[in-house]
Order: C-alpha cells, then sequence, then structure tokens
C-alpha cells in the first residue's frame, strides 16, 4: 500500500500560516485608509507620491465622485494595492504629513517670539534684529508697544496678530 503524501513521518511538513478572515479585513481596510488618504491630497502633494498611470487615474476618478460610487472606487483603489508596493507610497505620505508637522511647528516658535517681544521689548527686538537685519526695526517697536498697551487694557489683541503676520513674513522670505 502506498502513502498519499510519500514523505517519511520523521520528515518536517511546510509551515502553513493560516490567516483569519477578521485580519484579512483588516489589512483590506488599512490599504483602503491609505487609498483615502491619496484621495484626500491635493494634485500637487500627488504629484510627489511614486504611483503608476493607473493608480492615478482611479485616484482622480475618486476624486470626481461622490457617495456610493466613491466608496466602490475606495475599494476598487485598495483591491489595487494589494499588488502594489506600499513602502514608498507610506514613505511620501509620512513625508507630506511631516511637513505639515513641522509647519505647525514653526507657527508655534513664531509664537513663542512675539510673546516674548511683547514681554521683553528691546532685549528681543534687538535679537530679532541681528536674524532679520531688512526688517523695520520703527515699525516693529510702534507695534510692540501697541501690544502692551492692549494687553495692559485688556483689549483684543490686533497688534498681537500684525506682529505675528510681520514675523511670519520676515521668516518665510528666508
Amino acid at each position: 500500500m502506498s502513502r498519499k503524501n510519500k514523505k517519511a513521518p520523521w520528515d518536517e511538513e511546510e509551515e502553513i500560516i493560516w490567516v483569519s478572515k477578521s485580519e484579512m479585513k483588516r489589512d483590506m481596510e488599512e490599504l483602503q485608509k491609505i487609498g483615502e488618504a491619496l484621495v484626500e491630497l491635493t494634485p500637487n502633494a500627488l504629484a510627489k507620491v511614486p504611483l503608476d498611470e493607473e493608480m492615478m487615474a482611479a485616484i482622480k476618478d475618486a476624486q470626481r465622485f461622490s457617495k456610493e460610487a466613491r466608496r466602490r472606487q475606495l475599494q476598487f483603489i485598495g483591491k489595487q494595492m494589494r499588488h502594489m508596493d506600499l513602502e514608498p507610497i507610506q514613505a511620501a505620505l509620512d513625508k507630506l504629513n511631516n511637513k505639515h508637522s513641522q509647519h505647525t511647528v514653526a507657527l508655534k516658535k513664531l509664537e513663542i517670539k512675539r510673546d516674548k517681544l511683547i514681554e521683553n521689548g528691546d532685549s528681543m527686538l534687538n535679537a530679532i534684529m541681528v536674524d532679520h537685519p531688512d526688517a523695520d526695526r520703527q515699525h516693529l517697536r510702534q507695534l510692540v508697544r501697541q501690544a502692551a498697551k492692549e494687553k495692559a487694557q485688556e483689549k483684543p489683541g490686533k497688534a498681537c496678530r500684525e506682529i505675528f503676520q510681520y514675523l511670519k513674513s520676515l521668516y518665510l522670505a528666508d
């Protein structure tokens, strides 16, 4: 009598990795989330993501669609992404998201500089003038005095906003 698997019982068999249906669904939902993030990007940001022409066309279609058609298109994008290398796509998305985070951090730093400028006055103004010699010292000093006056009178900070916008224009010019 012959055996079906033709292997001796002591030979190692290949290990089969079973994936549950729930895990497969979670993986598909993750791919759809990545696809949704791609659909939400602007055309300029989307150009920075390494995608083939077919995927670009699918994403542009999803951007045009609404409601049920959009949902089905997102499922289609997720299905197409199963056969793609996701590492460069995810890296590009992370880079785009980080760029937004870096911009937010830079704005927070400008807010702190503005607050220090209002509190410290001329000493902080000198530090700003060292960084940006082309800045208008007289205009900044006038805004600082006005902001301090508004703060003392507990009025809305119009001058504070103007200082922030001026500092923002200086730092974006670099």
